[in-house]
């Protein structure tokens, strides 16, 4: 197993200041140098996919699931990952940044790993956590229209498919267009994301979608207190589902 190496470096977005991005990626065989996008290339392919994750409403980049994928799927040399940080998030607020925000520093990072990539034609796969997946899935959904992410795949983890209470009314627009190779992983008791109501929408899409169902698993997929496993014991088998996805896509 090749190991990881991790890299923690400020980027510009227009309009907003600097946010975090932490980049994992397969250990390099020499030393890392102190460079932007060190850890886009290293030793490692050239053709090792990407992979965007961006956070949640209520968390950031090192929200621990997002940490543990990250950090597993560059240990095993599945991906370099790129976490970032939301406007709202450097700034200490709660309330998260209005659609058109998320979105452009969503672009930004795409924009930045496409330019620090190490060969052209690498896949580069988008994802993200609640909101941060729905921006994703909305990012997708435009590419034909030429304001959108033209990604080799997208990854949703806990979707935010209806409120709370409320599953005869379902916010399906980030997703109905989505046209290329997509995994949710979603939980079975998440109280946002009926995951019976899920399935045939995926099914309906151009790539029917893939669905991973957490047993017992809430909205951040966490198992509950009262299980035999601790909370996070579900993260090994949703980070399995994402890199044989990566790997079964860009084969």
């Amino acid at each position: 197993m090749p190991g990881s190496m991790s890299q923690t470096l400020k980027l510009a977005i227009p309009g907003q200041g600097e946010v975090t991005v932490k980049v994992d990626a397969p250990a390099a065989a020499s030393p890392a140098k102190k460079v932007l996008g060190t850890a886009l290339s290293g030793d490692v392919s050239p053709t090792t996919p990407a992979l965007i994750l961006a956070h949640g409403a209520n968390n950031n980049l090192d929200f621990p699931l997002l940490s543990y994928i990250a950090e597993r799927l560059a240990a095993i040399g599945c991906a370099r990952v790129i976490r970032f940080n939301f406007p709202y998030v450097e700034r200490g607020a709660t309330s998260p940044d209005p659609r058109p925000i998320l979105e452009a520093t969503f672009l930004q990072v795409y924009a930045y790993v496409l330019d620090e990539m190490p060969a052209a034609g690498t896949p580069v796969f988008v994802a993200g956590k609640s909101l941060g997946g729905r921006t994703a899935a909305e990012l997708v959904s435009r590419r034909v229209e030429g304001n959108g992410i033209d990604a080799a795949g997208l990854v949703v983890l806990g979707y935010p498919l209806h409120a709370m209470g409320k599953q005869d009314r379902l916010f399906l627009e980030p997703v109905r267009h989505i046209d290329i190779p997509s995994l949710f992983c979603v939980g079975s008791r998440d109280p946002l994301c009926n995951p019976d109501l899920l399935r045939p929408v995926l099914a309906r899409l151009a790539y029917p979608g893939r669905l991973h169902v957490v047993e017992d698993g809430d909205h951040s997929l966490h198992l509950p207190p009262s299980s035999d496993r601790r909370p996070e014991d579900g993260y090994p088998d949703v980070a399995r589902e994402v890199a044989d996805f990566i790997q079964t896509v860009a084969a």
